[in-house]
């Protein structure tokens, strides 16, 4: 990696983590703690987010040492092809993500046209929102940051309007709630949505000017937004009843403006997802045209965001955890535990020890969501599945798949 492009300072982290916190998923996900009432809905969103952003900052720290992206880095554990299947399931996370945040956005938008216009279609601003997306990916990149940026700032002014509505209600600070969640679910909503930043992070930390710059910098831009977002949500469900962004607005009498922000934040910020998608597509087909890949990424997140009902969003989210808690906890433990292997292993294909605790670690998390732990399900089995990698891996090292040499 060429070092004269480790240039990011701690204030560059701290705005690019607030900057991704502060987005529709995190308030609607916020709302998900309602039943826990406000006090316990706020030591929820504490807990669970110091450990999930402690995580996310831990999988940021191998992209400073090593250079290398977050998916590229796994594999340091699991192998060339390893790395190649957690691509695939890092698009398929994307795509997730693509489809949530234009059914979220629509859902937004089309609470707003029905007040401003009578006009009520959900599955039709998913295909507008679909569809100005994929035009952002067809124009390329040209002022995209600068349009970010101003929808990370109109957002920001935006989030101090939405607190000031939600909690002029002070009754809802004494809300007890209705015991529907339990304080393990709650946590594990927190801890989740940090944790699926995990295959990105060290796309950015590699390029930190300093570590202490990259890790102080992503936990307190990324810990804050989030936290902040996490807690209107919740404010806002528990007061009206409904967390979603566009109810807020109306209620605060921005109409065409609030329209404008939630398409301009929707688009701007899933752009990334869909492109990123595509992206990571490439580094499995790398013959293919990044744009009509990311076109196409986009186009599946759109038929996706139609057809799978925002219901399933939550399950969403733990499936992301299923997968990235027991990959992580791998990596991180040979990274800072085992210290065995700080780079890429030349002509490592595969190591199938890793991967069978990792497919143990998958099926340990579901167990764990059902057992209900007052600390979630991520916690107990990262450290299982550390400890497990740990104890397995002398046992289990000469379980590889070495690329065949030839000579010439």
């Amino acid at each position: 990696m060429n070092k004269s492009n480790n240039n990011l300072t701690l204030l560059s982290f701290a705005a690019l983590w607030f900057g991704a916190a502060v987005s529709i998923a995190e308030i609607l996900t916020g709302g998900l703690l309602a039943p826990l009432g406000f006090k316990n809905g706020i030591i929820a969103i504490i807990i669970g987010h110091i450990i999930g952003t402690l995580i996310l900052v831990a999988g940021g720290i191998i992209g400073t040492e090593t250079g290398l992206p977050s998916i590229a880095s796994t594999g340091i554990s699991f192998g060339k092809y390893g790395a190649y299947v957690f691509s695939v399931l890092n698009v398929l996370q994307l795509l997730g993500w693509t489809a949530v945040m234009i059914i979220s956005g629509a859902r937004s938008v089309n609470e707003i046209a029905k007040v401003l216009w009578s006009f009520d279609n959900i599955y039709l601003w998913s295909v507008v929102i679909g569809g100005l997306i994929c035009l952002w990916i067809f124009f390329g990149n040209v002022g995209v940051k600068k349009l970010n940026l101003i929808a990370v700032v109109l957002l920001f002014i935006l989030t101090v309007m939405l607190s000031a509505v939600v909690f002029k209600n002070s009754e809802l600070f004494s809300s007890s709630g209705d015991g529907t969640l339990s304080f393990g679910s709650a946590i594990e909503l927190n801890v989740i949505m940090p944790l699926s930043w995990l295959p990105l992070i060290a796309d950015y930390t590699r390029f930190a000017k300093r570590k202490g710059d990259a890790v102080t910098g992503s936990f307190l831009g990324y810990f804050t937004g989030s936290t902040w977002m996490y807690t209107i949500g919740l404010g806002a469900a528990i007061a009206s009843g409904n967390s979603d962004p566009g109810a807020m607005m109306l209620s605060a009498n921005l109409g065409f403006t609030a329209l404008g922000i939630v398409i301009l934040s929707t688009v701007t910020t899933t752009f990334l997802d869909a492109n990123s998608a595509g992206v990571t597509f490439l580094n499995l087909f790398p013959k293919l045209n990044e744009r009509k890949t990311a076109l196409g990424m986009g186009a599946a997140g759109t038929l996706i965001a139609v057809m799978v009902p925002i219901e399933q969003y939550q399950n969403f989210l733990y499936a992301i955890g299923s997968v990235f808690a027991p990959l992580f906890a791998i990596l991180l433990t040979e990274y800072f535990v085992l210290k065995k292997s700080r780079k890429l292993q030349e002509g490592l294909l595969v190591n199938w020890g890793a991967s069978a605790v990792w497919v143990a670690g998958v099926i340990m998390y579901y167990q764990f969501i059902k057992l209900d732990f007052v600390i979630g399900a991520t916690v107990p089995v990262m450290i299982i599945t550390g400890l497990l990698y740990c104890l397995s891996w002398r046992w289990t090292e000469s379980w590889i798949l070495l690329e065949k040499h030839r000579n010439c």
